[in-house]
């Protein structure tokens, strides 16, 4: 027993001794020397066992200006002598680096290589401490140093090697780089982010940048909203299919101004400035290729911005004659069938187990399509027309839904009746007007300018822009629930209304309402503003209803419950309406003193596709010139509306019904207290004879019978001199 007890306290101060040398010796580690790359070794004890990436940039980079950073290493076991062998347990990137330099060969087997040596012991710790306590630079740290370096005169391929980044994304952070100090500075407090820097970067004047964040509430201060703020007046090049039509390359070849989103992987990403410019290059564009199109030998030849459909089945179509394929042509569609079909069996044998079966599926069906537009460019190239034919017939040239070149031949007008009957062609569509009205009939109702749909699409726009508004101003919100509260509570004061308010007690969410009537409104900033509100207060707020009341009474009243309140007031507007007449809650938007140039854009979707072509010939006359009328009244319907888009993308341009003040006038009942007291039974009487007792108790208490005595009601009754206008009120309902 002694001699075990002996042997266990000769372990554990050996143990003890172990762990006092290496705390002690932990830190004292050689000084740096160097070693020949072909003795260094991939370590098991270094804690970095995830894939390693970026190993080509910093491989050039090393190559460029030398290892700037040494490795820690410790001696393998059992590599003795004069060749030593060596496992890096710091530094395996930077090892993989040299690696691929002396695949590359551009260094050799005894390329000195910088390192420190540890023991083993102490490598395991240390291999720790360096990748859990490594801080990245602070991103004003490298924005800061890429100005610096481009202030030296440094080119943007030099820090693109020195970072080991492309130059894209040099040219990003240097942009980034030249924002306003000011609002840099706020990127080291956690106060901005880069990508709100990212879209206040668009725009150079450090002016501007800082007046459009400063001057904004926060919902305004979202990406999104800072590149609209900054690109209101000017066409998105990633969403314009006329911007695709044309090319970039092209409008600015032609002296166009492009504010260019270098923070976009879309290569169209930008912003044109010049309508007008790009108009006329699509004109030039469609003239053009018309002319190649009218050398083919055809009778007529019209172009379009815009493929109608309407228009094009008023056409009678031909069709060409199909000559036999050459053999050429015949191995080719074979060759091109044998593949669709190959590919069309790959696709059906996909089940969603498969690994990867989405992109899987994505991809063949982008070759089948490949595939199937081959097949039919191969098929078009047979397809003959007959001169005779062509003679008769014509063609439109028009610009695509993406952009592309489409061109329709065979048509035929309807007029053309002998090249019709010839063809065996019809014509679906109906004539642009019908027959005028005959002598003596009577003479048509003019229809209004908007349609109920359009009135009703429009109005909602207003109401989400006035709940957005609210949620910025507070205080209003308050105003105004207050504004409609008090006469309900206080009736004897205010008297009895039949105009409908702008706001509903029936607490009747008017999300959905708003989306029936305009299913483009996730597009307006008003309603992204209300939504980003909404998803807000969503997370805020308790999730059981018993502790909702306690959690609001633990709020501050004067900044969450009013801004709370705000939003709620919003969801509860009443301001949809069908036809331009002057509503309620147009006093709302003059409190607020709305502007909807900041909510609607008169685009073709949202305007101009739902009013008449005389309509927009109105529009354009008064926003942009009267000189540009005669021009859109040779267009067709389509290509005005796509026109009056053009000329009106940097024009603050709303229609009167959102622009409207006009409040209705109020019809009410005076609540007039009785001089006579006596007078009771005639005031019974009047109310048996006048409306059969809706005007009192009934809205209030329904199951009150009509000839209820006026000392029970809570309301004072109307006078005999205000009867009449009482029917209008709710009880006539």
């Amino acid at each position: 027993m002694q001699a075990q007890s002996t042997e266990t306290l000769t372990v554990s101060t050996d143990a003890v001794e172990c762990s006092t040398a290496l705390e002690t010796n932990f830190g004292n580690e050689q000084p740096v020397m160097t070693v020949p790359y072909s003795s260094l070794r991939r370590s098991p004890l270094n804690v970095r066992t995830k894939p390693l990436a970026g190993i080509p940039g910093l491989a050039a980079n090393i190559r460029a200006k030398g290892l700037l950073q040494n490795l820690v290493v410790h001696q393998i076991k059992g590599s003795r002598g004069k060749k030593h062998q060596y496992g890096v347990c710091v530094g395996q990137r930077r090892e993989a680096a040299l690696d691929l330099l002396f695949e590359q060969k551009h260094i050799g087997a005894d390329y000195p290589v910088p390192v420190r040596v540890v023991s083993e012991g102490e490598a395991l710790a240390i291999s720790l401490i360096e990748n859990s306590e490594r801080e990245g630079l602070d991103p004003f740290d490298v924005l800061r140093a890429y100005r610096m370096l481009a202030d030296e005169g440094r080119s943007v391929d030099y820090i693109a090697s020195l970072f080991s980044a492309s130059p894209i994304t040099v040219k990003r952070r240097m942009k980034l780089a030249n924002v306003s100090p000011n609002l840099l500075a706020l990127l080291r407090e956690d106060a901005i982010t880069l990508d709100q820097l990212a879209a206040l970067a668009l725009v150079d004047s450090r002016e501007t940048q800082e007046h459009l964040w400063f001057e904004a509430n926060e919902w305004q201060r979202q990406p999104h909203y800072l590149r609209q703020a900054i690109t209101r007046a000017e066409i998105d090049a990633s969403r314009s299919r006329l911007v695709r039509f044309v090319g970039l390359a092209a409008y600015e070849a032609a002296g166009g101004y492009v504010r260019r989103d270098l923070f976009s992987d879309d290569e169209n990403a930008g912003y044109i400035a010049d309508a007008e410019l790009l108009q006329h290059l699509v004109t030039q564009k469609l003239d053009a290729a018309a002319e190649e199109v009218r050398a083919e030998g055809w009778g007529w030849i019209e172009t379009r911005v815009e493929r109608d459909v309407l228009e094009l089945n008023r056409y009678g179509k031909l069709h060409p004659v199909q000559r036999p394929y050459t053999e050429d042509e015949q191995h080719e569609i074979d060759a091109l069938t044998a593949q669709h079909d190959e590919l069309a069996e790959s696709l059906e044998a996909l089940t969603e187990d498969d690994e990867n079966a989405y992109e899987e599926a994505e991809r063949l069906d982008a070759e089948i399509g490949r595939i199937k537009t081959e097949i039919m460019a191969v098929e078009s190239r047979a397809m003959v027309w007959e001169a005779s034919q062509m003679a008769e017939a014509g063609a439109f040239v028009i610009v695509g839904p993406q952009g592309e070149l489409n061109i329709e031949r065979g048509l035929v007008r309807r007029d053309n009746t002998a090249a019709l009957d010839a063809a065996g062609a019809t014509v679906s569509g109906t004539p642009d007007a019908e027959a005028p009205d005959a002598p003596g009939s009577l003479a048509p109702k003019l229809k209004p300018v908007h349609s109920a749909k359009l009135c009703q699409r429009l109005t909602a726009h207003r109401t989400a822009a006035i709940h957005a508004e609210l949620v910025a101003q507070p205080a209003v919100a308050l105003a105004a629930l207050l504004r409609h509260l008090i006469p309900q509570a206080l009736p004897g004061r205010f008297g009895f209304s039949a105009a409908r308010d702008y706001l509903t007690l029936s607490g009747k969410n008017n999300h959905d309402a708003l989306l029936s009537v305009a299913d483009d409104l996730p597009t307006s900033p008003a309603w992204n503003a209300v939504e980003a509100q909404r998803a807000r207060w969503m997370a805020a707020l308790p999730a059981k209803r018993p502790d909702l009341l306690p959690w609001l009474l633990r709020q501050d009243p004067g900044t969450t419950l009013l801004n709370l309140l705000a939003f709620c007031t919003g969801t509860l507007l009443d301001g949809i309406e069908g036809e331009e007449k002057p509503t309620a809650i147009n006093a709302l938007a003059g409190a607020l003193d709305l502007d909807m140039t900041r909510y609607w854009t008169p685009t073709r979707a949202a305007y101009f596709d739902h009013v008449s072509k005389a309509r927009i010939a109105e529009v354009v006359s008064a926003a942009v010139s009267p000189k540009v009328t005669p021009d859109l009244s040779k267009m067709t319907k389509a290509d005005a509306a796509a026109a009056a888009e053009l000329r009106l993308a940097k024009i603050a341009w709303v229609p009167e019904i959102l622009t409207d003040r006009e409040t209705p006038a109020t019809p009410s009942w005076a609540s007039e207290e009785d001089e006579d007291e006596d007078d009771g039974d005639a005031h019974t009487e009047s109310n048996r004879d006048n409306g059969k007792g809706h005007v009192s108790n009934a809205p209030y208490d329904s199951e009150a019978p009509a000839d209820t005595p006026t000392a029970q009601s809570p309301w004072p009754f109307p006078t005999a001199a205000t009867m009449n206008t009482a029917k209008a009120g709710p009880g006539a309902a």
